[in-house]
């Protein structure tokens, strides 16, 4: 069973996921083959070091490649997010990028309820 959140840890994570959403926003969809990406979820462990990032793609078949390019580019992505938190965090955490599945359950879902 997962502890939950502290208030802190739930302040840090919608402060990453606010300011990662602007930097990949600022890259534009032709970084990511046209594939439109959201920050849907940040979690934050305890102790702060470490981020799970949870990204929405669509479409749907160029997941793969998206989720390359962000392992590709971890640390790239976290040098950007420590410029932008310099003044707030005293360590950046550790990205891990995990790719959000609700919208392909919600599909699937949907289409076993019209058959």
């Amino acid at each position: 069973m997962e502890k939950l959140a502290s208030t802190r840890q739930l302040k840090v994570a919608r402060e990453i996921q606010k300011d990662l959403a602007e930097i990949i926003r600022a890259k534009g969809m032709a970084t990511f083959g046209g594939s439109l990406v959201t920050v849907s979820e940040v979690r934050v462990s305890p102790d702060l070091s470490v981020a799970k990032v949870f990204v929405s793609i669509f479409p749907s078949e160029k997941q793969a490649a998206v989720m390359e390019w962000f392992q590709e580019n971890n640390k790239v992505l976290r040098g950007e997010l420590g410029h932008v938190v310099a003044k707030q965090f005293r360590i950046v955490p550790e990205l891990i990028f995990l790719l959000d599945t609700t919208l392909d359950y919600a599909e699937h879902i949907e289409e076993l309820l019209k058959k």
